[in-house]
Formats: structure tokens, sequence, C-alpha cells
């Protein structure tokens, strides 16, 4: 048995038994795959995958939980190998947060300025996706922080804490008849088409369930994955837009108009996530501090403890 068997079994699964691009995604041939589960299966006695003729349809039952071990092998694997790079250097190293572009643009940039300043020698890597890839990343290891609003805190195998709360927020063209309408309703938004972010981004859901609540629906005539491009948008007359609070800089967005939607949408809470039993090199910990000072290394540690031992 070795690591390069279980990787093949554990990309396997994740590639849905596709034993072509398991074989693109670790550089070898797919004839290699298939020698290296066989030799695995021969050398533990069992066989892992249910087969019909030399295609793999999916896990048996004792491969099932051969998986499980498998996962929880290789992320010890990696951990030991962070464990030593901490040792070897505790200021340099690479740290990959993984986050939707509204966060990474609006709430992250002063946490990020005086992380660098605090580790100059750490490659801070941000990688901006959707929830899910998000949550993805950290499940597979390849992110060791989760910064989103949706997803990451309803997933077992990640520990979450609440970052910060914020609310959705209206605006419009300057000289747009909204301007002038005070207090704002929803029946007041749904007379004009309707620019947001995409599904599944940013408070999306709660958009729409706030106008479904009240028996409304919008014309949403554009969809977006940032605020940036919601207000490029509102600023050309194509509607009025519906952006995270926090998008809004008065400066910088001075053709457009911040409408008062109190009471209109309710709170969002953005949340910071790592997967249960990831090892954390000493300025990971430090990174999410400064998100938010109650998140110190002390509670993080407590609250990644699985089966009575701390990672």
């Amino acid at each position: 048995m070795n690591f390069q068997q279980l990787r093949i079994v554990r990309e396997t699964v994740r590639r849905g038994f596709n034993l072509t691009a398991v074989g693109n995604a670790l550089f070898t041939s797919q004839s290699g795959v298939s020698k290296h589960i066989k030799d695995l299966e021969d050398e533990i006695g069992l066989e892992l995958f249910v087969r019909r003729g030399k295609r793999l349809l999916g896990l048996t039952e004792p491969g099932k939980e051969v998986v499980v071990m498998v996962e929880r092998m290789l992320l010890d694997a990696a951990n030991i190998k962070r464990l030593a790079e901490q040792y070897a250097s505790t200021d340099a190293g690479q740290l990959t947060v993984a986050t939707t572009h509204t966060q990474a643009r609006y709430s992250l940039p002063p946490v990020v300025t005086t992380f660098k300043r605090a580790f100059p020698k750490v490659h801070l890597r941000l990688h901006q996706g959707s929830p899910a890839e998000i949550v993805q990343m950290l499940l597979d290891g390849e992110a060791d922080i989760g910064v989103a609003t949706e997803a990451i805190a309803a997933v077992p195998e990640l520990i979450s804490f609440p970052y910060y709360s914020w609310r959705h927020s209206v605006i419009v063209p300057v000289g747009h008849p909204l301007v002038e309408v005070n207090p704002l309703t929803l029946a007041d938004l749904v007379d004009y088409p309707i620019i947001t972010y995409h599904e599944g981004f940013t408070g999306r859901s709660r958009v729409d369930g706030v106008f479904a609540d009240a028996g409304l629906a919008p014309e949403i005539v554009l969809s977006a994955l940032d605020a940036d491009v919601i207000k490029t948008y509102v600023e050309l007359g194509l509607g009025v837009g519906i952006i995270a609070s926090m998008a809004f800089d008065s400066e910088r967005d001075n053709q457009l108009v911040h409408l008062s939607s109190k009471g209109l949408f309710p709170e969002n809470t953005t949340s910071i996530a790592v997967r249960r039993g990831h090892y954390l090199r000493g300025f990971a910990y430090r990174f999410m501090e400064l998100c938010s000072p109650e998140l110190t290394e002390e509670r993080v540690v407590n609250s990644l403890i699985v089966d009575g031992s701390s990672t």
C-alpha cells in the first residue's frame, strides 16, 4: 500500500469513477490507474469498486468504509507536512483563502493589508469562487480558510464562525423616480426592473424569499456575480440594483443614489470556515483573528477538536 494508490482511490471517487479523468488529474495513464487500484485490492483482499466489465460504477460497501479511511490518511499526511513547515519557518509559507468576489473586494482588503504587513513572507492566495466551490476547496484540502455567506455553515465536515452581519441595499441612478419615495416599499421596487446577484451568491435567496413572502414577483432583468457589475448596469439605467450594503461607496459611486431600505431585507451573516482535522499554520489563525478579534487561536483550536483529539 502506498500514497499513490490512496490518492487514486480518492480521486476516482471525486471524478465520478472516470479513470481517464483520474489519470489526467494525477498525471498518469488510465492503465496505470487501473493497475494501482487492482494492486491495492489484491493486497488488502477486498473489492473496493462495483464493476461492469472494465468500467467502475461505484463503491462496494467495504469500499465506502475504506474511502473514509483514505481521506483521513491523506489529510493526516498533509497535516504532517504543514506541521513540519510550521516548525521550519513560522512566518513564511502559503495561505489559501477561498472566498466570493464580494468578500474579496469589500470586506477583506483591510484584513489582507494588515496581514501582509505582519507576514510579508507568506504568499496569500485569494481564490474567488462560488459558495459551492469554496466548500469543495475546503473539503479537498485546497483551501485553508473559506469566507462566504452561503453554504459553508451547513456542511458538517466544516466548522464555521460568524464573521460579520450585513443587509442588502437598494441603489438607483441619480434622478431616478424612487429617490423621492419615502418610505420605500417592496411594492415600489417591483414597479421597476431589478438587477441583483446570481442565485446562490451574496444572500440572493434571502432577497427572493422576501418578495415571495410578500406575494410579489419582481422582474429580474440581469443578475451578476459581483456588485461592481450590478452597479455598472444600474448606472446605465437598465434597472434598480439590490446589492450588499458594504458594496456601496458614496464617493466612488457618485452616479448612484443609495436608498434607505430599512426593514425591507433581513440580516445576513458571513461566516469563516475551516475543515475539521485540517492542520492550520500559526499565521492562518492570525488571519482569522484579524477578521474577528473573537476568533483567537485558542477558540478555533478548541472548536476543531475531533473525537477527543485536537488538530
